[in-house]
């Protein structure tokens, strides 16, 4: 079985525990709390993907980490994780039980490309076609300046991408004028 799949199966469970026991946004709260630091922690990260490190001092580091900062089920989980020899995967498990709570909910993140940042109005109008258009309850926005963009924009929301940028629609102009289309 594949990491990936394997993460997707863990993370799957426990929502499902968590749904069961009421405690859904607690448990996404600190799923969100995990990955934050394992992925700002790489010296952790490694030592969960030891394999020679002890899985009693993974559990110990874990522990100390997570303390009373957790639902009880997160740390019992993370335990079980780590008693499995599975702790190299649990940043894959937080990001995957994300990814399924925001498609249980509804949830997208739009990515979005500009040339200089986003107005209210401008963050607005894109979540109103996003939500229109893909069908979401709620859409979170992930802004990233590139000065390179001459104006526009390029959105991308999962597999789909739209280029409004006018460096895109300057190339293809390039294009056709190269082909002696234009």
């Amino acid at each position: 079985m594949s990491e990936n799949k394997a993460a997707s199966r863990y993370a799957k469970s426990l929502i499902d525990l968590a749904k069961e026991r009421n405690a859904l946004e607690e448990i996404k709260n600190d799923m969100v709390f995990l990955e934050q630091v394992i992925d700002q922690n790489p010296e952790l990260e490694a030592i969960l993907k030891n394999p020679i490190v002890p899985l009693d001092k993974k559990s110990g580091i874990l522990e100390n980490i997570l303390g009373a900062k957790v639902n009880e089920a997160t740390r019992a989980f993370a335990k079980l994780i780590v008693n499995k020899g599975r702790s190299a995967i649990l940043f894959d498990i937080s990001k995957s039980f994300i990814a399924q709570y925001n498609a249980l909910k509804g949830i997208v993140t739009a990515y979005v490309t500009t040339a200089t940042e986003l107005t209210a109005e401008s963050r607005a109008e894109i979540v109103a076609i996003v939500k229109k258009e893909i069908g979401a309850n709620e859409v979170v926005i992930r802004e990233k300046v590139n000065d390179k963009l001459i104006g526009g924009f390029i959105l991308k929301v999962g597999d789909r991408q739209f280029d409004a940028s006018i460096a895109s629609s300057l190339n293809k102009l390039k294009k056709e004028f190269a082909q002696g289309i234009a």
